[in-house]
């Protein structure tokens, strides 16, 4: 099955305090053989890319009003007259509040949308198919399947 992959690199800025964030450069990830998750690697300044991953639904949701709770929380405000969505991670290692602006993101996911809409995902990871696979009859089967005590009735009638 052929799998589709849809990145945007983007610089999001992560909020130190009310009148200090940093940038931070990210690259959003989305593949049609995960249909119900985003990815999203922050590039900081380390060997390896911290990376993220939550349900695209979401995100998509917090770019119209607040949603999420626990690790991951998405929700649309205004900065300074422009749009953004702020997305609050928490983890053991710490938290984080990140920015991006929300025309950016808005974009990605009707590119991811189209990829694969909203209610067919789960026709994306063949679980109907592989189910099918794994209970269909094989010849081994015969052998379970006949009865391994014989009859106490006797064939000859006695």
């Amino acid at each position: 099955m052929h799998h589709t992959v849809v990145e945007r690199e983007l610089e999001l800025n992560l909020i130190l305090s009310p009148e200090r964030s940093i940038p931070v450069p990210a690259r959003l990830g989305y593949r049609s053989d995960d249909p119900f998750a985003v990815h999203v690697a922050f590039h900081i300044n380390s060997e390896h890319p911290v990376h993220w991953t939550f349900a695209r639904e979401l995100l998509v949701e917090g770019v119209f009003r607040p949603c999420g709770h626990g690790d991951v929380r998405v929700w649309p405000t205004k900065v300074e007259g422009r749009s953004v969505v702020l997305m609050a991670l928490s983890s053991p290692d710490g938290d984080a509040l990140l920015e991006v602006p929300a025309g950016q993101v808005s974009a990605w996911l009707e590119r991811t949308l189209r990829v694969v809409p909203p209610g067919t995902e789960g026709d994306r990871l063949g679980i109907d198919d592989g189910l099918a696979e794994l209970l269909a009859p094989t010849p081994a089967d015969d052998l379970w399947l006949c009865d391994p005590w014989p009859s106490d009735e006797s064939q000859d009638g006695e």
